[in-house]
């Protein structure tokens, strides 16, 4: 039986180049200020998702809430084997936390993407760690939920036999359809994207750049989205309106995580020796390091 694959993906900050400039003085963070990556375990997500097509068939839809550059990571799914990629994007989706995002997910999914058989995301995102919004977004849809999926092992057309890993063990479980599960890291080795398809998901555009390029084109919106739609090619874009997302529940206002206080730590260096670049320099180091026993 086909299969219709909800994938929840999220644009974040590459967490590995930090800077003091990061944060703001409101406790949130400077997203400008850092690359902006695919977060590595919805990579994950994604891949389980195009391995259930694979073997039972259905589509892949692939889901992501954020700015209009977030449409970057939907043209990456694309080119990995997405069917379909959409947007959710309005300013008053901004400084959403955990509770807000969820619901601004699960209305999306209610309103535009029933049935649906499973929704996948990835275990957590880089930037909070919190690892709440998937289980949070089973909770607004009423569905089963498994943690740590690492393997589908069955799919019957109306159950899946799942395998999670728990690090130093695992356990099999079976659930019903719909169900959402996180998976981790160690699922999988996500495929690469797909040449071909990287020559045709360049041109893809969302909602945000087909306005910019229809007033540099002279050309009306409506005009251009129609020609990206006939080749594949238009992202579609969500709004508040677009979903009926009640206001007091997205974005700022219905968020009640607050930023209490932001502390900077300095990380201090202790006993430091400097050693020249020149070879008596490198000759001395060696010495030390052999002396303290950290080589030989």
């Amino acid at each position: 039986m086909p299969l219709r694959v909800i994938v929840l993906v999220k644009q974040v900050p590459d967490t590995k180049n930090v800077t003091g400039e990061v944060m703001k003085p409101d406790g949130t963070v400077n997203r400008g200020a850092l690359a902006a990556i695919f977060n590595p375990e919805d990579v994950n997500a994604l891949e389980m998702g195009l391995e259930l097509k694979e073997r039972y068939g259905g589509e892949v839809i692939v889901i992501t809430m954020g700015p209009p550059r977030a449409a970057e990571i939907l043209k990456d799914s694309l080119c990995r084997g997405a069917d379909r990629v959409i947007l959710l994007s309005d300013r008053r989706f901004a400084a959403s936390d955990t509770l807000a995002t969820s619901y601004t997910i699960a209305q999306a999914i209610t309103t535009h993407l029933m049935p649906y058989d499973v929704v996948l995301c990835g275990r957590q995102a880089i930037d909070g760690d919190t690892a709440q919004v998937g289980p949070q977004v089973a909770e607004k849809l009423g569905i089963a939920q498994v943690t740590y999926a690492s393997q589908v092992l069955e799919f019957d057309g109306a159950r899946f036999r799942i395998r999670r890993d728990l690090g130093r063990a695992h356990e099999v479980v079976e659930t019903v359809t719909p169900v959402l599960m996180t998976v981790p890291k160690t699922a999988n080795l996500p495929r690469w994207p797909n040449a071909r398809l990287l020559l045709k998901y360049r041109r893809a555009r969302s909602a945000f750049e087909v306005e910019a390029e229809a007033k540099a084109q002279g050309r009306s919106v409506d005009e251009v989205v129609a020609g990206l739609r006939s080749r594949g090619l238009f992202i579609e874009t969500w709004g508040a309106e677009d979903i009926g997302a009640d206001l007091a529940r997205i974005g700022i206002s219905g968020s009640p995580t607050k930023v209490k206080k932001i502390e900077n730590v300095v990380l201090a260096g202790l006993n430091l020796k400097m050693f020249r670049g020149d070879d008596d320099g490198v000759r001395a180091l060696v010495n030390e390091l052999v002396e303290e026993r950290t080589f030989g």
